[in-house]
């Protein structure tokens, strides 16, 4: 009976749980309201800052293109939303562009757009168009709910276990989740097909929002050509890997490119 019962609400939570993302048009399940998990990146995200070092903006030329274009890339996405009459869809997007000095190559964005650039990137990026089309993908993760979908299956997957308080930010399992979901460089394994599949949707909309942005889009192919010459062919096989591999990404990325090419503007100088 027991088993029956929380069957029972699984279902129901599924079938009440579920919300069409705005950007995409895709429906999710949704345990977990965006402004608990925007709640809850504040949190990280000052915990991350506080324990790293944070390149200041004052007379740092990096640090201010990543300030720069992050806020580019920011205003395009909210001029997106206001041409499609959903302007409030970022209500509580609170825009924070920082650089950190690290030696590995990534960035990320957390929901309400708390965005971090390590320097280990900027070698690879080399300019600021590339550069505007890693945080397209990666703002595209935030704002298409990415994160958020990845964290409300595995609450769903330990729904036996949290029944009772899924449903509330304050539980200890949903923190590890969203821990395991958002920290850097940390990926729920269980979702490796749907991660792949996010980081193609990422790299669609990225790219028409850097052209967007001003930027140019064309240069996400020389980018991530330089990004596999880094990889040094050490990278897993794809079925173990949460991200494409780099062949099959580059070849989407020029199929994304006529539709992205029609919203670039060169920017004025």
């Amino acid at each position: 009976m027991k088993k029956i019962l929380t069957l029972a609400l699984s279902i129901s939570l599924i079938i009440t749980g579920c919300t069409k993302n705005a950007l995409t048009g895709k429906s999710h399940l949704s345990l977990i309201s965006e402004d608990q998990l925007k709640e809850m990146a504040v949190t990280e995200y000052r915990t991350f800052l506080s324990q790293n070092k944070v390149v200041s903006s004052s007379g740092n030329k990096d640090a201010e293109m990543v300030k720069r274009v992050g806020s580019r890339i920011a205003n395009a996405i909210s001029s997106y939303y206001a041409t499609q009459g959903k302007p409030d869809l970022l209500k509580g997007y609170e825009w924070e562009f920082n650089l950190v000095d690290n030696k590995d190559v990534n960035a990320w964005c957390m929901p309400g757009g708390k965005v971090v650039v390590y320097t280990g990137l900027l070698p690879i990026s080399q300019n600021e168009a590339a550069l505007a089309v890693v945080l397209g993908h990666e703002i595209t993760h935030a704002v298409a709910g990415h994160g958020g979908e990845r964290m409300n299956n595995g609450l769903l997957a330990q729904f036996g276990e949290a029944a009772g308080n899924i449903l509330t930010s304050n539980n200890p399992k949903v923190n590890s989740i969203f821990n395991a979901v958002y920290a850097p460089g940390v990926q729920l394994g269980a979702l490796l097909p749907n991660s792949r599949s996010q980081e193609y949707e990422a790299d669609r909309y990225g790219l028409m929002f850097a052209a967007m942005a001003g930027y140019n889009p064309q240069e996400a192919i020389p980018f991530w050509q330089r990004m596999a010459q880094a990889g040094g062919g050490q990278k897993p096989p794809e079925f173990l890997a949460t991200h494409p591999a780099d062949s099959k990404r580059i070849a989407r990325l020029q199929s994304y490119m006529p539709e992205a090419l029609k919203y670039y503007k060169p920017l004025k100088k």
